[in-house]
Protein backbone atom coordinates (compact mmCIF):
# COMPACT_ATOMS: atom_id res chain seq x y z
CA UNK A 1 0.00 0.00 0.00
CA UNK A 2 3.02 2.46 0.83
CA UNK A 3 4.51 1.64 -2.29
CA UNK A 4 1.31 2.67 -4.49
CA UNK A 5 1.07 5.62 -2.56
CA UNK A 6 4.31 6.71 -3.07
CA UNK A 7 4.20 6.09 -6.50
CA UNK A 8 1.22 8.18 -6.88
CA UNK A 9 2.79 11.07 -5.29
CA UNK A 10 6.13 10.70 -7.36
CA UNK A 11 4.36 10.64 -10.79
CA UNK A 12 4.46 13.72 -12.87
CA UNK A 13 1.02 14.18 -13.90
CA UNK A 14 1.72 15.31 -17.70
CA UNK A 15 0.02 18.53 -17.26
CA UNK A 16 -0.01 21.98 -15.57
CA UNK A 17 2.51 24.01 -14.10
CA UNK A 18 4.93 22.55 -12.16
CA UNK A 19 7.11 23.84 -9.20
CA UNK A 20 9.26 26.61 -9.80
CA UNK A 21 13.26 26.63 -7.68
CA UNK A 22 13.38 30.57 -7.63
CA UNK A 23 16.76 31.58 -8.26
CA UNK A 24 18.05 28.37 -9.06
CA UNK A 25 15.25 27.33 -12.13
CA UNK A 26 16.84 28.72 -15.55
CA UNK A 27 14.91 30.10 -18.17
CA UNK A 28 14.98 27.62 -21.38
CA UNK A 29 15.08 30.62 -23.78
CA UNK A 30 17.90 32.97 -22.29
CA UNK A 31 19.41 31.08 -19.24
CA UNK A 32 18.59 33.77 -16.65
CA UNK A 33 17.58 32.67 -13.39
CA UNK A 34 13.90 32.68 -12.57
CA UNK A 35 13.64 35.04 -9.51
CA UNK A 36 10.84 37.43 -10.48
CA UNK A 37 7.66 35.60 -9.65
CA UNK A 38 5.23 38.32 -11.17
CA UNK A 39 6.54 37.76 -14.97
CA UNK A 40 6.90 33.72 -14.91
CA UNK A 41 5.50 31.60 -17.57
CA UNK A 42 6.13 28.12 -19.00
CA UNK A 43 5.00 25.51 -21.53
CA UNK A 44 4.57 21.43 -21.46
CA UNK A 45 4.00 20.00 -25.29
CA UNK A 46 5.65 18.16 -27.55
CA UNK A 47 5.84 14.50 -27.44
CA UNK A 48 7.36 13.81 -24.39
CA UNK A 49 5.02 16.51 -23.17
CA UNK A 50 8.16 18.29 -21.41
CA UNK A 51 8.39 21.05 -19.66
CA UNK A 52 10.08 24.67 -20.14
CA UNK A 53 10.48 27.50 -18.01
CA UNK A 54 10.90 31.39 -18.62
CA UNK A 55 11.56 34.64 -16.81
CA UNK A 56 9.98 36.56 -19.18
CA UNK A 57 6.49 36.10 -21.64
CA UNK A 58 8.36 37.45 -24.06
CA UNK A 59 10.86 34.32 -23.78
CA UNK A 60 8.15 31.86 -24.01
CA UNK A 61 6.52 33.83 -27.31
CA UNK A 62 10.28 33.66 -29.09
CA UNK A 63 11.00 29.87 -28.02
CA UNK A 64 7.61 29.18 -29.15
CA UNK A 65 8.00 30.11 -32.70
CA UNK A 66 10.73 27.42 -33.72
CA UNK A 67 8.60 24.29 -32.18
CA UNK A 68 6.57 22.47 -34.67
CA UNK A 69 4.41 21.57 -31.77
CA UNK A 70 3.46 25.35 -30.99
CA UNK A 71 0.14 25.34 -32.16
CA UNK A 72 -0.53 21.71 -30.60
CA UNK A 73 -4.17 22.05 -29.07
CA UNK A 74 -2.29 19.94 -26.31
CA UNK A 75 0.04 21.95 -25.61
CA UNK A 76 -0.32 24.16 -22.27
CA UNK A 77 1.27 27.83 -21.66
CA UNK A 78 0.82 29.15 -18.31
CA UNK A 79 1.70 32.55 -17.21
CA UNK A 80 1.61 34.05 -13.42
CA UNK A 81 -0.95 36.55 -13.05
CA UNK A 82 1.05 39.74 -12.40
CA UNK A 83 -1.03 40.40 -9.29
CA UNK A 84 -2.25 37.71 -7.55
CA UNK A 85 1.34 35.91 -8.54
CA UNK A 86 -0.63 32.21 -9.41
CA UNK A 87 -0.66 30.37 -12.45
CA UNK A 88 -3.12 31.18 -15.37
CA UNK A 89 -3.19 29.92 -18.86
CA UNK A 90 -1.57 32.28 -21.02
CA UNK A 91 -3.69 31.88 -23.68
CA UNK A 92 -6.48 33.03 -21.99
CA UNK A 93 -4.50 36.00 -19.99
CA UNK A 94 -4.85 39.79 -20.41
CA UNK A 95 -1.33 41.46 -20.97
CA UNK A 96 -0.97 44.97 -20.07
CA UNK A 97 2.25 46.77 -20.97
CA UNK A 98 4.58 49.21 -19.59
CA UNK A 99 6.02 47.01 -16.83
CA UNK A 100 9.36 46.39 -16.16
CA UNK A 101 10.02 42.47 -16.88
CA UNK A 102 13.06 40.59 -16.89
CA UNK A 103 13.61 40.51 -20.11
CA UNK A 104 12.77 43.95 -21.20
CA UNK A 105 9.43 42.74 -23.38
CA UNK A 106 7.52 44.94 -20.48
CA UNK A 107 4.14 42.68 -20.56
CA UNK A 108 2.53 41.49 -17.09
CA UNK A 109 -0.25 39.03 -17.17
CA UNK A 110 -3.41 39.49 -15.66
CA UNK A 111 -6.74 36.73 -15.33
CA UNK A 112 -9.30 39.58 -15.26
CA UNK A 113 -8.89 41.93 -17.86
CA UNK A 114 -7.88 45.57 -17.75
CA UNK A 115 -7.96 48.73 -19.49
CA UNK A 116 -5.97 48.51 -22.43
CA UNK A 117 -4.74 45.06 -21.90
CA UNK A 118 -4.15 43.11 -25.02
CA UNK A 119 -5.03 38.89 -25.31
CA UNK A 120 -2.03 36.75 -25.83
CA UNK A 121 -2.55 36.66 -29.84
CA UNK A 122 -1.78 40.24 -29.88
CA UNK A 123 1.25 40.14 -27.08
CA UNK A 124 2.94 37.38 -29.05
CA UNK A 125 2.41 39.16 -32.53
CA UNK A 126 4.11 42.54 -31.00
CA UNK A 127 6.66 40.56 -29.27
CA UNK A 128 8.23 38.93 -32.68
CA UNK A 129 7.92 42.12 -34.63
CA UNK A 130 9.64 43.41 -31.82
CA UNK A 131 7.98 47.31 -32.32
CA UNK A 132 8.22 47.93 -28.86
CA UNK A 133 10.63 46.00 -26.85
CA UNK A 134 9.61 47.71 -23.84
CA UNK A 135 5.54 46.95 -24.21
CA UNK A 136 3.16 48.97 -25.68
CA UNK A 137 1.85 52.33 -25.25
CA UNK A 138 -1.93 52.52 -25.61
Amino acid sequence: MAALLLAACSADPKTGPVEIKWDRDGCTHCGMALSDRHFAAQARGGPKRQVWKFDDIGCLVEFLKKQAWRDDPSTELWVMDYRAEKWIDARKAHYIGGKTSPMAYGYAALESEAPDSIDFAEVSKRVLAKDNRQGFKP
